[in-house]
């Protein structure tokens, strides 16, 4: 094959090669499209889902037991689910409080029987209703927790550790469940660890009875806090301060709204640092010294209350300059506007006619009364006759800005030689100061309240385990919340159900899921499946090789090949039959024989030219014509 038959079969190659990327790339940029429009698409739905739950829970506490039943014969019946066998969780190990609410009783626990205090009597009382029951819809029949009754009142229960907890060498690892059955909009479900005093009385248990932990979920609004405080004593004064953990940086907002059941854990460390999890997942961390608001210690040195700016104290950087003068031209009165003196009245402006006038057909209202409301007057309106003229009323030159003005003259600023920079009072030492270098060592406590207020019932509250063995800790999980995350799992639909439920709640879903799956078959058809090539089949398929190989024809070549080959032939065939007649006539005609040998040479270069012809079918083409 010839030079330029490969350089034209390889420039066909390469771009065949090129078309095909480039189809492919685009099947993947589509359909990466369309995965994201899916996963977009059921996003939407699901918080839309949430959202739509949240909206309509009062209205379904208000609706009548028997539509409530009569909804649930209407609803179809779900398929089965894989079950979780559940038990009751047993402490291994050390521990200070283990509390998993399965006997059904609210046995060890402290009703408070306290009002709170300077607020209206109505609202004092803690008189909110708390229950030992199954959650709702509960994927783990046996299980059972503490539940939150009560909307718009407050709750007040708690109840003793086996043993005080000190804080000496041992870490503190506090943790439970908590769950938001139907949603959360404003309300708490933290817990306090109560101080061990020698006058703490459970059944008194209010707002202000002394803690040393808080710690839990809080919110109102959009605001979504996870508490956790500490109440640090002044070892100087001996008063007590809140000490408030930075925010987390993760979004918290999922655990309000998904109505699962989900673990808070808070380890304290006896070299100051904590940890904060939920769902054995660390949502924030930091140290007792340097990640708390405000401080443990307070500064070493403050401002003196006594110390006061003197009066000649000179704070300016900058100041006019006093040996200035204003220039003798500037004009300070000269305006900053001034006519336009090139200006001219345009052609056709009608100086007497006004461009307002009042409208003929305006009609004094029937019950205009001129003695209460005046002479009547028709409303104006543009005058018709300055629509196709340039203007109307007398004309008046245009202003523009006044190349002489400057303005008020002011000297210019120049540095303060005087500046003696931004006053503050001098440093003296602090007098309350101290440092509390084990912020760790804490008040012990004795016991653990839930003192909540609330406008979302049926909070449910499972599982507290107090423990200074973190293993222990994550044993009692894995035995109790590790059960309800399987049960929760198996009984959760799969993908294609809940994209089914969200296109029958919303319809317009179906339409997402049908762009997504057809638009990238189609384009696949399209781009990848279809065209022809422009490249020869046969020329293809030739290996690359330095050996000569023979031109690749198509069919129409072929067949003029075939027609040339048979005129050959038939020449081939007349000069032999010449020659055989020649010979025959005898030795005497040597001028006919010399003739025949030129006739030879003259055919044997004709076929040295036809061979060199066939080579191309351009210079068959030029052969014929």
């Amino acid at each position: 094959m010839g030079t330029l038959g490969w350089q034209h079969v390889h420039t066909h190659l390469s771009l065949q090669l090129q078309t095909m990327e480039l189809k492919m790339r685009l099947c993947v940029a589509l359909l990466s499209l369309s995965l994201c429009l899916l996963l977009m698409g059921h996003v939407t739905a699901q918080e839309e889902a949430d959202d739509m739950e949240m909206d309509v829970e009062d209205a379904i506490d208000d609706m009548q037991e028997e539509d409530v039943e009569e909804e649930e014969q209407k609803a179809p019946t779900p398929p089965p689910v894989p079950t979780v066998t559940y038990k009751a969780p047993e402490p291994m190990g050390e521990h200070y409080f283990a509390e998993s609410f399965d006997k059904g009783t609210l046995q060890g626990w402290v009703l408070s029987q306290a009002k709170k205090e300077d607020i209206d009597e109505e609202i004092a009382k803690y008189d909110g209703k708390w229950e030992v029951e199954e959650m709702q819809n509960t994927k783990l029949p046996g299980d059972k927790g503490l539940v939150l009754k009560s909307k718009a009142k407050h709750h007040a229960i708690s109840g003793l550790l086996l043993r005080p907890f000190t804080f000496d060498t041992k870490p503190l690892i506090v943790q439970y469940e908590v769950n938001f059955q139907t949603g959360i909009d404003c309300g708490g479900a933290y817990v306090k660890l109560l101080s061990q005093t020698p006058d703490l009385d459970l059944a008194e248990f209010v707002d202000k009875t002394p803690y040393t932990i808080m710690f839990g979920p809080d919110k109102c609004g959009e605001d979504y806090k996870l508490h956790f405080i500490f109440r640090h004593k002044n070892p100087k004064t001996g008063e007590f301060e809140e000490k408030h953990a930075k925010k987390p940086d993760a979004d918290l907002r999922t655990y309000y709204t998904d109505k699962k059941t989900h673990l808070y854990t808070l380890v304290l460390n006896p070299d100051n640092s904590f940890e904060i999890l939920i769902d054995q997942t660390v949502v924030n961390s930091g140290s007792l010294l340097n990640d708390m608001t405000p401080p443990v210690n307070p500064p070493a040195e403050i401002e003196d209350p006594d110390d006061h700016k003197p009066e000649d104290w000179d704070e300016r950087p900058k100041i006019q300059d006093p040996d200035a003068v204003k220039p003798e031209d500037w004009d300070e009165d000269a305006p900053a506007k001034i006519a336009d003196e090139d200006a001219v009245k345009p052609d056709g402006w009608l100086d007497d006619e006004p461009e307002y006038i009042s409208d003929p057909d305006a009609l004094k209202p029937e019950d205009w009364d001129e003695d209460m409301d005046g002479e009547w007057e028709a409303p104006q309106i543009p005058n018709p006759v300055c629509e196709t003229a340039p203007g109307c009323g007398p004309w008046e030159r245009p202003m523009i800005d006044n190349p002489n003005y400057k303005g008020k003259w002011k000297p210019p600023m120049i540095d303060n030689p005087n500046y003696q920079g931004v006053w503050k009072p001098r440093k003296i030492p602090n007098p309350d100061f101290f440092e509390d270098l084990h912020p760790f060592r804490m008040t012990p406590f004795s016991a653990v309240g839930l003192e909540l207020w609330s406008m979302s019932s049926d909070i449910f509250f499972d599982n507290f385990f107090i423990t200074s063995d973190r293993s222990v800790a994550e044993r009692w999980a894995a035995d109790s919340w590790g059960l309800k995350k399987a049960a929760e799992g198996a009984a959760e639909p799969g993908l294609m159900n809940q994209m089914i439920t969200a296109a029958e709640e919303r319809p317009w879903l179906w339409i997402v899921y049908v762009l997504t799956v057809a638009l990238p078959v189609v384009l696949i058809i399209v781009f990848c499946c279809t065209g022809k090539s422009s490249a020869p089949t046969a020329a293809a398929e030739y290996k690359k090789t330095d050996e000569p190989q023979p031109d690749v024809k198509d069919e129409a070549e072929a067949e003029a090949e075939e027609e040339e080959a048979k005129e050959d032939e038939q020449d081939a065939k007349k000069s032999e039959d010449e020659d055989s007649t020649g010979d025959g006539d005898g030795d005497g005609e040597g001028e006919e024989a010399a003739e025949s040998d030129h006739k030879d040479d003259s055919t044997s270069n004709e076929k040295s030219e036809d061979d060199i012809l066939r080579r191309s079918p351009r210079n068959r083409k030029a052969r014929k014509d």
